[in-house]
């Protein structure tokens, strides 16, 4: 593009734009046609480089500054949605002297539909905050002049790069890079990944040429390699596995038309069809594409560890030391653990679990040498059958879980060089496999990391105040071992069809056969994998006020040591699924599951029931506390019957006779709410005489507020009342909770006065997730044992005002609710109502509002 004389801003930016457009569609239709990315980032880059040269020799700036190209613009590749970062140096440190021609060049760059991020800066500047920002100094290091003063540029670069001390921009970058694992949970294996920040992305390679580059020795994997840096195999492999992010990472720019960098379910199909990705008889494309993915992802990790610490060797310049000899086959260098062979897995297979032992063994080793970690990769495939019935291997193997410490390290480590699904083929057939159920937000693998890391974290003390009843039970727990090796196998049969609980109580039985484990603790293991969801499902779907459901479940675990397991396990196995899914709510409800067990375990009567009259009088006293006279309670609770004071604690009977003991028969409704005593959300009670539809209304009101019930407490009083009882939760968190009492007693209590009619529902905000994710809804209607009521399990898809459609369909038919069970499982709901109606035993209605409600759950 030629220099031109000056131009009236608008044919300026008129020219520019068009420039870009034209130039843009050749570089794309270029690409679609099979071209590199390398072509199209490099090719993207100079476009924009011809254009802003132009611009600003047209806009003739002060011949002292220089306009300068900085982060991944500066190092010349420009993604189809990325961001133009740019620099202007100044010769002083007075803009006002610039101003008029830097907001000129700013618009303009705007108007011509760049996407700018800008800094108007001194050299001596650059150099300052670069050395307390490592943001800035890494943008800073791939500077790149574009026009102007080059005299100024040179003085800057120069400048910058003799105040930069590679070692501490390498421990910055190192430091850098855990805080963004600890982001996104340590793992690759998100099944939604950002291509770009997540472990295994594109960030995890520039890291590498960054601190390459700041350190002189390179700025490309070619000649990293002429370092010995890397081997020119691992060049290649490193070279590959851009290309192929970089391919991912163009693909969702312009399926997108925007900066996108995560593979949201939204764009998983259209981008494997895009990148040639084809479907098999067994997965769509989607899922081949990301299986290619999340390997490519571990290699990536694999070699952004090997080549970090070849690096930090090499900067840190320490004086050579003798290794410290361990034993014949292993040394310790620099606290890493060193083979003192390099042939050794080769000549000695069982050295590989040895490795992993060793580490969890002596605290004074901090992870493995890089030669030690290559020489495993290559040996992983030494494991096979003979290696599997080894019994030394075996007990090595076996050792890892009773270490007191390393093991949910050991274990991430095994499964990011394949060491781990080469000793246990069960677990490598679930390596990167998605689950898509709408709240496991990892792959499976994954998934069951997490759950032994969760266990651990309930065996050490510096983690004891996240959940210090889990704590406490872990401290007193025996041979913790068995809970580590049951998380493992507890999803290991996911994908297989039928019921992976079954399935995997197979694999975790011929594991306990095969390592010796005795019969006591190989039942132990085997029963948690057989029932690791039992106790989620008690506690979130069975009515626990009902001794009945309490011995059921006790009947199942037998003996205190198997709840305690139980308990310990499903809670890590909760929150193993997604940060989505765990709230207080849940862990009340485990918690009093496990509570009221464990008493009748030991000997004692159900609580609930045996209880009734201990826990009356403490609610009494609990009125006495709040300084209420004794005998005011007797004229509501004469109207109450006895299942009311099965399903509420003394806590709550207290709070309800507060508020209502002086109007038992109160013409208008009375609506409290407060702070939920259990957790997080609010509480809410309903006191009014009952009316049509009521439950329906209460849901409408609480739908069109947002918010989610996660529990219900519906029940009638002797004369007619509805005495009902709510907990719910903001999932958007949009106001304080303490902000909404007043309005919802007020507006709720008028709203079931007025009784106005009910709307239809809405259609309902489905999250994107949902729109991708295969889901059949389910519906079951059954009678109870007693014959007199009937059991109503929905399982569907989430969304807002779910709940208020389901009620409308029951009130349609006539149905009265005694409790409600509300599961909500990330963007799943699991739900369960105790119902009964006089339509109910006639076939024909149960046909019909199992129709409706399926209806209405398709989304």
């Amino acid at each position: 593009m030629a220099t031109a004389s000056p131009a009236p801003d608008a044919d300026l930016a008129a020219h520019c734009r068009r420039t870009l457009k034209e130039g843009r569609a050749a570089l794309k239709d270029a690409y679609l046609a099979g071209g590199s990315p390398a072509a199209l980032l490099h090719g993207s880059a100079r476009l924009v480089d011809e254009v802003l040269r132009h611009l600003w020799r047209t806009l003739r700036p002060d011949p002292a500054l220089a306009l300068v190209a900085v982060g991944g613009y500066g190092r010349g590749e420009l993604y189809p949605g990325s961001d133009v970062d740019l620099l202007i140096l100044l010769p002083d440190g007075d803009i006002r002297a610039y101003r008029q021609m830097l907001e000129r060049l700013v618009g303009l760059l705007w108007d011509i539909g760049l996407d700018v991020g800008h800094s108007v800066r001194t050299v001596d500047e650059c150099v300052a905050e670069a050395a307390h920002d490592i943001t800035i100094q890494t943008a800073l290091l791939e500077a790149r002049f574009l026009d102007g003063n080059r005299t100024q540029f040179r003085r800057f670069d120069a400048l910058f790069h003799a105040a930069l001390d590679p070692l501490l921009f390498f421990k910055a970058k190192r430091l850098e890079q855990e805080e963004r694992y600890a982001k996104y949970n340590d793992t690759p294996y998100a099944l939604e990944p950002n291509c770009k920040e997540n472990p295994g992305g594109l960030r995890d390679l520039q890291i590498v040429l960054w601190v390459a580059r700041a350190a002189a020795l390179a700025n490309t994997w070619h000649k990293l390699a002429a370092t010995i840096v890397v081997s020119p195999a691992e060049a290649r492999q490193l070279a590959q596995a851009e290309e192929f992010l970089r391919r991912v990472r163009i693909g969702l720019h312009l399926l997108t038309q925007r900066r996108e960098d995560r593979l949201l379910f939204d764009h998983q199909e259209a981008l494997a069809q895009a990148l040639g990705f084809a479907a098999t008889p067994s997965r769509r494309a989607s899922e081949v594409l990301m299986q290619r993915y999340y390997r490519n992802a571990k290699r990536v990790t694999q070699l952004n560890t090997l080549v970090l610490l070849d690096l930090a060797a090499r900067l840190e310049h320490r004086p050579a030391a003798a290794p410290i000899v361990i034993d014949d086959d292993f040394q310790m260098e620099r606290e890493l653990l060193d083979i003192r062979a390099a042939d050794l897995y080769e000549r000695k297979p069982a050295a590989i679990l040895r490795s992993f032992l060793l580490l969890s063994q002596r605290a004074e080793l901090k992870g493995m040498t890089p030669r030690t970690l290559r020489a495993l990769w290559r040996a992983r495939g030494r494991i096979d059958a003979a290696f599997r019935r080894d019994p030394a291997n075996r007990a090595n193997f076996l050792a890892l879980f009773k270490e007191k410490r390393g093991l949910t390290h050991q274990l991430r480590r095994m499964n990011q060089f394949d060491i781990l699904g080469a000793y246990l083929p069960a677990f490598g057939r679930i390596v990167g496999r998605m689950q898509h159920d709408l709240f496991h937000v990892y792959t499976v693998d994954q998934h069951i990391l997490q759950v032994v890391r969760n266990l651990r974290r309930f065996s050490l003390s510096e983690f004891a105040h996240e959940y210090p009843n889990c704590s406490r039970l872990m401290a007193a727990f025996p041979e913790r071992w068995r809970l580590f090796a049951a998380a493992l196998f507890h999803d290991i049969a996911k994908g297989r069809g039928g019921d992976h609980s079954r399935l995997g109580m197979g694999d975790a039985r011929r594991f306990c056969r095969d390592h010796g484990i005795g019969a006591a603790d190989g039942a132990l293991i085997v029963f948690l994998v057989e029932h690791h969801l039992t106790m989620s499902t008690y506690a979130q779907k069975h009515d626990l006020a009902d001794p009945e459901t309490i011995r059921r479940f006790a009947d199942i675990v037998k003996t205190e040591e198997r709840l305690t397991a139980l308990y310990l396990l499903t809670v890590s196995d909760i929150r193993g699924t997604s940060p989505k899914v765990w709230n207080a709510w849940k862990a009340k409800l485990l918690e009093d599951l496990y509570r009221m067990t464990r008493r009748l375990l030991a000997g004692e009567s159900v609580a609930p029931l045996a209880g009734l009259d201990e826990r009356m009088e403490d609610a009494r006293r609990l009125l006495r506390l709040r300084g209420l006279r004794p005998g005011v309670e007797n004229a509501l609770w004469e109207r109450l019957d006895t299942p009311y004071f099965l399903r509420h604690d003394s806590e709550e009977i207290s709070w309800h006779t507060q508020a209502l003991y002086h109007r038992p028969a109160a013409a208008e409704p009375v609506v409290r709410a407060r702070l939920n005593p259990a957790g997080a959300g609010l509480q809410v009670m309903i006191y009014a005489g009952d009316q049509p539809e009521l439950f329906a209304r209460i849901c409408g009101f609480f739908a069109r507020l947002g918010y989610s019930i996660v529990d219900a407490k519906v029940h009638t009083t002797r004369h007619g009342y509805a005495l009902d009882s709510f907990v719910l939760l903001d999932p958007g968190n949009q106001l304080p909770y303490r902000d909404m009492l007043g309005l919802i007693e007020h507006d709720l209590a008028e709203h079931l006065r007025l009784q106005p009619p009910l709307p239809p529902p809405a259609p309902g905000r489905v999250s994107r997730q949902v729109r991708h994710v295969a889901l059949t809804p389910e519906v079951a209607i059954r009678a109870d044992e007693s014959s007199k009521n009937y059991i109503l399990s929905i399982t569907a898809a989430d969304r807002s005002g779910l709940l208020f459609a389901i009620a409308l369909v029951l009130a349609r038919h006539g149905v009265r609710l005694s409790t409600a069970k509300i599961a909500t499982l990330g963007e799943r709901v699991e739900d369960t109502f105790l119902i009964s109606g006089a339509e109910l035993g006639k076939t024909a209605t149960l046909v019909r509002i199992e129709q409706e409600l399926l209806e209405i759950l398709h989304v």
